[in-house]
């Protein structure tokens, strides 16, 4: 197979593009190339998805399957599949769960509500003041994907939280590296549900729908289970000498303690408004073929990657020691070591 995959030089897209290789794929990555470089065995294609005709290095080029990692704009996608569609056999498209528009009562499938698409071009720095934005301009995207390459040659993968080697957003990670430390943890006193998927068992699914022409829309997300079921199976996968110090999720908010992500937080925890995010429906992903690695090898994947970054560093989510002292000291106890 001949695979070109939209991105290829950071987390989702690297590790689509190594697992290709790994098959013995012939892998094209086109990227710009300044967020690092593409895996060992694939080549490169210098783009700018910025510029009207920033694909033009591309042009010409055949591809039997197609992979875009777009996180943010839909300028990129629509452009992408302007320039590429007619001579492609098979496009994949990473949505996401923020696609939908009420995480407030359960779900029940990839027929709920989405939010209004938005053709917009985000960024990183713009989506803090909408929090919806990046979820509208994922359903604008996906549209475009659906009308230019067509429901028999597309597979719209809507990814929930995703870890594993490479993961830039802290949230998973927190607790293999906040449980390996043993202590007294703070965590909230809740029934909430959460879901994970790994970086590398999401890429696998991927390279298998190319290889099979698997298309359609899913939830790309793991089997979702109880919270603090979780974390208790996290610290038993990294060895931790725990106490969790459970906490009304009211409290939590009296002492300034954020839910899900930013500083001051606790990763995985969801408030009211959001409570069923982490709770999508995975039996059609795995269906599919999504096949989840044990959680002891998802854990040491992303125990890894907080080593490669540091376990002392400022983190984008998750309470730091000192914070973590603070909210105990306030319940009147102190953080183990």
């Amino acid at each position: 197979m001949r695979l070109l995959v939209l991105g290829g030089t950071r987390f989702l897209g690297r590790a689509v593009a190594a697992e290709a290789v790994t098959r013995g794929h012939e892998v094209v990555c086109a990227a710009r190339g300044l967020a690092g470089n593409v895996p060992p065995g694939a080549r490169l294609v210098k783009v700018d998805r910025d510029a009207p005709d920033g694909l033009a290095p591309l042009a010409g080029e055949r591809f039997d399957a197609v992979v875009d990692v777009a996180p943010i704009s839909y300028d990129w996608v629509s452009r992408a599949l302007e320039a590429l569609a007619d001579r492609v056999g098979h496009w994949s498209f990473v949505s996401s769960v923020s696609a939908y528009a009420d995480f407030g009562v359960p779900p029940t499938g990839v027929g709920d509500p989405l939010l209004p698409p938005r053709a917009e071009h985000g960024s990183r720095d713009t989506l803090g003041d909408d929090p919806d934005r990046y979820g509208s301009i994922k359903v604008a995207s996906e549209n475009a994907v659906l009308r230019a390459a067509g429901a028999d040659r597309s597979f719209v993968v809507r990814a929930g939280l995703i870890t594993g080697p490479g993961d830039e957003s802290d949230r998973f990670g927190h607790w293999p590296a906040r449980l390996a430390r043993g202590g007294r943890v703070v965590v909230p006193d809740t029934d909430l549900r959460t879901q994970y998927v790994d970086v590398r068992d999401l890429a696998a699914w991927i390279v298998d729908a190319g290889e099979k022409g698997t298309t359609g829309v899913y939830d790309g997300i793991g089997p979702a289970g109880g919270l603090l079921d979780l974390l208790a199976d996290v610290a038993e996968a990294v060895g931790g000498d725990v106490e969790f110090v459970r906490v009304p999720e009211g409290r939590l908010a009296e002492l300034r303690v954020a839910p899900w992500g930013g500083p001051r937080s606790l990763p995985l925890w969801l408030p009211a408004t959001h409570r069923y995010m982490t709770a999508r429906d995975a039996g059609p992903a795995l269906a599919a073929g999504l096949t989840p690695r044990a959680l002891v090898d998802a854990v040491a994947g992303a125990l890894d990657r907080e080593r490669e970054l540091g376990l002392d560093r400022e983190r984008k989510a998750g309470l730091s020691r000192a914070e973590e002292e603070e909210v105990l000291a306030a319940l009147g106890g102190s953080a183990g070591e």
